[in-house]
């Protein structure tokens, strides 16, 4: 519901209510599919092999039914906060954790030559390494070139039932990392109910100081900032972070800094500061209620 209300609140500072139709929306804002231009063809398989699969996965789907009922009949309400404490969200120690994690590059679409793996290293954490490229293909479609990034899958319920990771009670993000030097941008993603917000993502970057020795980030969500499709927004405002869908890192070959990287990632966890008064770093600027382009 939160989220629903921010969307509808973003919709119309756009659009004059007199001019909140149907038809206008759908001529300004409307989106074809999530994917925004990216249409990767993969090979579809048969019915028979989607009813293997659907009853191989049954069992599964079964037992994490039974998980949440029991979560909810024995949680407790009241939440407690805990100053300092560490609620680790991504830990590169459980196992099967690579399946949770999407690796892409520009060269998935064919538009660039970038190449990037995930993988465990000697100490047991998840290294996001590779090369970054800002080369383009010979078809000329240099605008996404020179890119890596991961990110974890959509956080499901049983049955397949896409879902939200609530973080309300935090106001900190903190991950436990070991860079090249290199910057790499943080990705929160909080896809929303109108196609105008499938392309949001909150971002912060994260500086790595290289060498040996791990480093400890504690950032502020209120510190993040908003996108969509690459571009800064100039209305800004704080995280939905009831609403989050995805979380990630990017690296960019931008400014000559094509080359090898790699960050190492130990775990990337949750934390309650009470000292952290701020509510949003931003200003807030009201733009005047218009339709673009006209």
């Amino acid at each position: 519901m939160h989220c629903l209300v921010r969307q509808t609140q973003r919709l119309s500072c756009w659009l004059p209510a007199a001019q909140i139709h149907t038809t206008a929306v759908q001529r300004t804002f409307w989106e074809r599919e999530k994917k925004s231009g990216y249409k990767t063809k993969l090979p579809e398989p048969s019915k028979k092999q989607l009813i293997i699969d659907g009853l191989r996965d049954l069992k599964e789907e079964i037992k994490l039914w039974r998980q949440e009922v029991k979560e909810k009949l024995e949680s407790d309400p009241i939440l407690v906060f805990r100053p300092g404490e560490t609620d680790i969200v991504f830990d590169f120690k459980a196992p099967d954790v690579l399946d949770k994690w999407t690796v892409t590059t520009d060269a998935d679409h064919g538009e660039g030559k970038s190449k990037a793996t995930l993988e465990l290293s000697a100490s047991g954490a998840g290294l996001f390494h590779g090369e970054v490229s800002s080369q383009h293909t010979k078809d000329g479609i240099i605008k996404r070139t020179g890119y890596a990034n991961i990110r974890t899958k959509r956080v499901r319920k049983s049955f397949k039932r896409e879902s939200t990771y609530d973080w309300t009670q935090y106001n900190m993000l903190i991950m436990k990392v070991r860079g090249d030097g290199r910057s790499y941008l943080i990705n929160l993603h909080t896809e929303g109910y109108f196609d105008l917000m499938w392309n949001d993502i909150y971002h912060y970057v994260l500086y790595t100081r290289g060498g040996p020795h791990w480093q400890i980030a504690k950032i502020p969500f209120s510190k993040f900032f908003l996108s969509s499709k690459g571009r800064v927004q100039d209305r800004q405002n704080a995280i939905p972070l009831d609403c989050v869908t995805h979380f990630g890192f990017s690296v960019a070959a931008k400014k000559g800094m094509d080359g090898p990287f790699g960050l190492e990632i130990d775990y990337v966890g949750l934390e309650y500061d009470p000292s952290h008064q701020e509510e949003f770093a931003y200003e807030m600027y009201k733009t005047p209620k218009y339709i673009v382009a006209t």
